[in-house]
């Protein structure tokens, strides 16, 4: 019985690691084409595969376009937010190549909570 409850134990341990390390905020500021970053700000292909480390990144294959929505700023200028599809994350953007800008200048606003959501099956999860 002490042994179940050990391994029990450290699966919640482990669990609630994993659950810290995707709850860090990427940055608190990030730039977009418009207040709301509801304006797409620019299409890019990637030039790479990728797949990220959890679910608040996008996952692409070499040649998909991929629509940027915001640019992480500040804390961590390498990683863009856009969508391929249905599909919504984060992506470093050494992992694409710009085809097409639609927003020259870019405005700097804080993130929100929601800026960082994960949508695990049905359950939307906020990190």
């Amino acid at each position: 019985m002490s042994r179940i409850l050990d391994q029990r134990t450290l699966l919640l341990v482990i669990s609630c690691l994993t659950s810290l390390q995707s709850a860090k905020v990427l940055s608190e500021w990030k730039k977009c084409g418009d207040q709301e970053c509801e304006m797409a700000m620019s299409r890019v292909q990637a030039t790479t595969d990728y797949l990220g480390p959890d679910c608040r990144y996008l996952n692409f294959k070499t040649g998909e376009e991929i629509m940027v929505y915001s640019k992480l700023s500040r804390k961590n200028e390498n990683l863009w937010a856009g969508s391929k599809g249905k599909d919504f994350g984060y992506f470093p953007k050494d992992a694409v190549k710009v085809e097409e800008v639609f927003i020259a200048e870019e405005v700097e606003v804080l993130t929100k909570a929601t800026d960082f959501l994960c949508l695990h099956g049905d359950q939307y999860t906020f990190e």
